[in-house]
């Protein structure tokens, strides 16, 4: 594949010699020469007019991280999270996460980064996350949802793009096209190329291939938790036609013709299916004792109202702690109301109470923001969603998920 780029000509033969598996995503990557800052833009990297003012090693560790970003899909995943985080998505956020991701890996691969610069364990410190060593901080954190950590905190949130600033960082990743089913055959192909690019740099024993395929960030979490929220509740309040005996089956319409034309025995009736005459009800409690923090009750909040209006559920808000003290239906107008309701913090926790009130309701599902840090009553007669921010044990009945980073 021809790279068109004569600025990151020489770089890439570099790369070829000190990197393999490099070298090898390099050619699945397009290049071009262009203006401004070197950045990467879906599988382009454009390579600006600073990049011949850096010595050798210093090109092929930059060429280096925008063939990851490519590789990776930083732009496709950028995209996929500012549309599910909206007008509160931050780039420089995401941006900090990508890079920080892709210089550690260098360092560790024993490529030059521009000094100063982002790294992983840097930025993981800064935030009040530290990892005990490299290793495991890129074992344990993907883009998408250390992206998602950092935007969790407004007031962190700032304080890193200033620490940002002092290390260098600048936005070096334009906004891709965002998946739509999870899953895509795009992602599945890049992921094979680098295990297979992986696989002949092991072999040569130098370059990323040394380390192994330890990257998180190789497999995100395809699956985001609203999407998971959005089937269940969708399954949850879909309108079921109920059995009705004021109307019979077709079958047994067809039946009693058959018997009046030929004069044979008269079916015993079937009753038929009739639409319900009233509308699917949800219930949605918040635990303000719980730890899920304002950015998953906004996520969480704006699922909620998707799926209410789709489905023209009647949706019910219950704030509780050892008791249910806000009871409030929402309508149509109303979910902006219920991100900004005051709730009293602080108390314990008891399910008691909620239960009763929500029974009361008749609800097609009860959804529960909380930690499940407390006894449970028994099962109730409705189905019930447990939304926790982080992994818990399994309850003894309802379907359980984690709503917590990524």
């Amino acid at each position: 594949m021809s790279h068109h780029s004569a600025r990151a000509t020489r770089a890439l033969a570099h790369l070829g010699e000190v990197d393999p598996a490099l070298a090898v995503l390099a050619l699945w990557c397009r290049h071009r020469d262009g203006e401004g800052a070197t950045r990467t833009d879906g599988d382009m990297i454009s390579y600006g007019s600073g990049f011949d003012t850096l010595g050798l090693p210093e090109q092929v560790g930059l060429v280096a991280h925008h063939v990851l970003h490519v590789a990776l899909r930083h732009s496709d995943r950028q995209a996929g999270l500012a549309e599910r985080l909206g007008e509160g998505f931050d780039a420089s956020l995401f941006g900090l996460a990508a890079d920080g991701i892709i210089n550690e890996v260098l360092i560790l691969a024993g490529h030059a980064v521009p000094r100063p610069s982002v790294t992983l364990t840097d930025l993981l410190v800064e935030a009040g996350m530290p990892a005990k060593s490299a290793v495991e901080a890129l074992e344990s954190w993907d883009a998408d949802r250390l992206a998602m950590a950092l935007h969790a905190d407004p007031k962190r949130a700032e304080r890193l793009r200033d620490w940002g600033a002092t290390r260098g960082f600048a936005v070096d990743l334009g906004l891709g096209e965002p998946d739509k089913t999870g899953e895509t055959q795009k992602a599945a192909d890049w992921r094979n190329q680098i295990l297979r690019a992986l696989e002949a740099g092991r072999k040569a024993g130098s370059g990323i291939g040394k380390l192994g395929a330890i990257l998180a960030d190789l497999a995100p979490a395809q699956v985001p938790w609203e999407v998971q929220l959005r089937g269940l509740m969708a399954r949850a309040l879909t309108e079921r036609p109920r059995r009705s005996w004021r109307r019979p089956s077709g079958a047994w319409v067809a039946g009693m013709a058959e018997a009046e034309r030929s004069g044979g025995p008269v079916p015993v009736y079937e009753p038929g299916r009739a639409r319900m005459d009233t509308r699917p009800r949800l219930v949605v409690a918040l635990d303000t004792s719980s730890s899920i923090d304002a950015q998953m009750l906004r996520l969480f909040t704006a699922e909620a109202e998707g799926i209410a209006r789709r489905t023209g559920a009647e949706v019910h808000l219950f704030g509780f702690d050892e008791a249910v003290f806000v009871e409030k239906r929402i309508d149509p107008l109303g979910w902006q109301g219920m991100r900004d309701l005051p709730l009293r913090t602080g108390g314990g926790t008891d399910y008691v109470d909620l239960f009763e009130k929500a029974g009361k309701k008749a609800p097609s599902m009860l959804v529960v923001l909380t930690d499940l840090d407390a006894p449970l009553p028994p099962a109730p007669g409705f189905a019930v969603l447990w939304a926790v921010p982080r992994a818990v044990a399994s309850p003894p009945y309802g379907r359980l998920l984690v709503i917590g980073q990524g």
